[in-house]
């Protein structure tokens, strides 16, 4: 006995958090941490575009979605320097590129079919590309949202033209618009290079990531080392971590996030911007998340690193 009364009420565990919710079609919380590079970039450098004294007074043409070119505050802010015309202008050849190189030098795809479930899935994030940029049955998803939301050509050089385009009814794209002499004007223009730039950069790192470190386990395991380097002292399996295609893959991912980041500072408004990055991620998502939780779909396009 120790003295103290006994308790009149019976003593009870605190309540149980409630369980958290695991789903294949969610990013993991490590997924989840470098998927927010993509916000967080646009965040700053749309807030950076706010306050600095060098931008936020310039002029700004909504029109063309940048600051005129005589009122340019960095050789990036213009849309004739040469990564804009040689990287993003011809961002998903690059894109393709460095996939083909990186599966055609990496040992992984070497044996299996692996190689081409890689094919699928990139034929699956074209699709969405092609979709969203280029044709949807007409003009595709950028184009056609412009016009949904109150766009249209101004043929400003040819009113002929513009009044022959104002009978037939026509829903243009921007570069039949341009070819006319004419403007976008007045709808909601989706940012295409956030879009690009967002769904790019992500098929690349969800194809290297995994099968770089996949192939460093497995080489691992086997050696019983923890080095990429072959059980005879030879670098046949180096080129898992520093190959060519690794590389290419490296260049890559730092000119996209830099080319994203001007974009943040320069182009678009900040709602154009966030539209471009939503399609982006959701196109991202359809391609690698959704099979996840389809096991008839995942045992077709495969998942990376598996």
């Amino acid at each position: 006995m120790n003295g103290r009364p006994p308790s009149l009420h019976p003593t009870t565990k605190p309540p149980s958090p409630p369980p958290i919710l695991k789903t294949p079609l969610l990013p993991t919380p490590n997924e989840l941490l470098l998927l927010s590079i993509y916000p967080i970039t646009l965040l700053l450098g749309h807030l950076y575009s706010l306050l600095s004294p060098t931008t936020r007074h310039l002029p700004y043409d909504p029109v063309a979605q940048s600051h005129p070119a005589a009122h340019a505050p960095s050789y990036f802010a213009r849309k004739n320097n040469l990564l804009n015309l040689l990287f993003v202008k011809l961002g998903w050849l690059w894109t393709t590129v460095v996939l083909a190189l990186f599966v055609a030098t990496h040992p992984r795809f070497g044996v299996g079919g692996l190689a081409g479930q890689v094919v699928l899935r990139w034929a699956g994030s074209t699709g969405v590309w092609y979709l969203v940029t280029q044709w949807c049955f007409g003009p595709g998803l950028v184009d056609r949202s412009f016009a949904l939301t109150g766009g249209r050509c101004q043929v400003l050089k040819d009113p002929v033209a513009m009044e022959e385009m104002g009978k037939a009814g026509e829903v243009f794209t921007r570069v039949a618009c341009k070819a006319a002499g004419g403007q976008w004007r007045g709808g909601h223009d989706i940012s295409g290079h956030v879009f690009m730039l967002v769904l790019g950069s992500a098929m690349v790192a969800a194809e290297v990531a995994p099968a770089v470190v996949s192939w460093v386990r497995l080489v691992r395991d086997r050696n019983g080392v923890t080095t990429t380097m072959g059980s005879d002292g030879q670098e046949t399996d180096d080129s898992a971590v520093s190959g060519l295609g690794v590389k290419a893959a490296a260049v890559y991912l730092a000119l996209s996030w830099w080319m994203l980041l001007m974009t943040a500072l320069y182009f678009h408004t900040w709602f154009e911007k966030l539209t471009g990055l939503i399609i982006g991620l959701a196109g991202f998502w359809l391609i690698y998340y959704l099979p996840r939780g389809m096991a008839p779909v995942r045992a077709i396009v495969g998942m990376p690193g598996l």
